[in-house]
């Protein structure tokens, strides 16, 4: 099935690696996801000091609640992407991980450098918006 969700570019912007815009039609069920936090299944923090195997874990833990929700990261409409640096590097090696499960579908985002997140040891959190048709359930 395709996604609703459609990808806009500007040829006026400069080039970015994820469309500066998304729409969704009229109708379309919206999926608001909680951050996506890298944990354990016993709900430990997993990989304690490393960005990118943070971030594999959080699009893991969004994958499955969007598939519980009935969609996939192609119905995805917006990340944010919260790292818990002050330094640029950190939040591109986080960043990284991220963009490349998103592959081609590579929707508007925000990356941002925080102070702290919520669980100890905690570097990434991910949230996300997405978009199915309406009559899903």
């Amino acid at each position: 099935m395709t996604s609703v969700v459609q990808l806009i570019r500007s040829a006026s912007l400069a080039d970015a690696p994820y469309a500066y815009a998304a729409t969704a039609p009229a109708g379309s069920r919206l999926i608001f996801l909680a951050g996506s936090c890298p944990l354990n299944e016993d709900g430990t923090t997993a990989s304690p000091g490393d960005y990118a195997a943070q971030a594999a874990q959080c699009m893991k833990t969004l994958t499955e609640a969007l598939e519980a929700a009935g969609a996939r990261l192609t119905d995805v409409i917006s990340t944010r992407v919260l790292v818990a640096s002050s330094d640029q590097a950190d939040l591109v090696e986080a960043w990284d991980v991220v963009h490349a499960a998103f592959g081609t579908h590579d929707v508007p985002s925000t990356l941002l450098g925080v102070t702290v997140l919520g669980y100890s040891d905690q570097l990434v959190e991910i949230e996300a918006v997405a978009a199915v048709r309406g009559e899903q359930q």
